[in-house]
């Protein structure tokens, strides 16, 4: 049933102050602002001892600091929480007793007065040294496997299982030596090109590359590189640079160096 013309009207009108009530709301959100909270603080907090409350109570803290006041009072920090102003003061004492929360004091030019505020700088800290230790882990987990993938790559090269002088030795490769799983899994190929599969073989190549100061892989080719030049040289071959695909295996004897 069509609408008679002021109802039509009087739905007009409706419409147009529900838009223009939207709008205002809108407009005053915008100029609340915002604020960026660090990814790092939501996924990371419970790890470095912070409860949800205790979060919650930094992203007020990050809030009420962007926006120009550095030392809310607990009772102003109650007013945006469920939790009292009594257990936002003993909030604040203890975070700061942790060494999470800081304290600084700041000289007011204009007025010439000092005033107290606070500082999350050792909650960054703490958050830059969770992520520290965690890729710290990462990296010691990636070498253990790499460890593992040195022995097995071993055994399969040897075709057969080492012996427990033959672990033992990779060990102290690894452990006393402080060669890279990458490097001497380098060594061992060398090793196999050169058609010397043995201990005493590789060692002697670790041995050279510890001593001339190589210590990855890349700079491990080079250096071998220098000396098969240097060897077509001595026995008056063609120093003419051939490419990788070419070369069947390095002319080097490490045992001879």
């Amino acid at each position: 049933m069509a609408l008679s013309k002021d109802r039509a009207s009087s739905y007009a009108i409706m419409v147009q102050e529900v838009l223009q009530v939207n709008g205002m709301l809108f407009e005053k959100w915008m100029t609340e602002g915002s604020v960026s909270i660090p990814n790092m603080l939501l996924k990371s907090y419970k790890k470095i001892g912070l409860s949800d409350t205790e979060c919650m109570l930094f992203i007020q803290l990050h809030v009420f600091i962007e926006s120009g006041n550095y030392f809310p009072t607990p009772i102003e920090l109650a007013e945006r929480m469920t939790a009292s102003s009594h257990e936002m003061s003993s909030m604040l004492r203890s975070l700061v007793g942790r060494g999470l929360l800081g304290m600084d004091q700041y000289e007011d030019k204009e007025k010439g007065v000092y005033f107290e505020a606070y500082t999350l700088q050792p909650l960054w800290n703490r958050l830059m040294d969770s992520l520290k230790e965690e890729e710290q882990i990462q990296k010691e987990t990636n070498r253990e496997q790499l460890e593992k993938n040195v022995f097995v790559l071993f055994e399969k090269e040897f075709g057969r299982p080492l012996s427990p002088m033959e672990l033992e030795t990779l060990k102290i490769w690894m452990d006393e030596d402080r060669q890279s799983p990458e490097l001497i899994l380098t060594a061992l190929k060398e090793s196999v090109l050169s058609g010397k599969l043995n201990f005493r073989y590789i060692d002697r190549i670790l041995f050279e590359w510890k001593k001339n100061g190589i210590m990855t892989p890349e700079s491990a080719k080079q250096y071998g590189e220098k000396f098969r030049v240097r060897q077509l040289q001595k026995s008056g071959q063609s120093d003419k640079p051939r490419k990788d695909s070419e070369l069947k295996r390095p002319v080097y004897n490490w045992l001879e160096s």
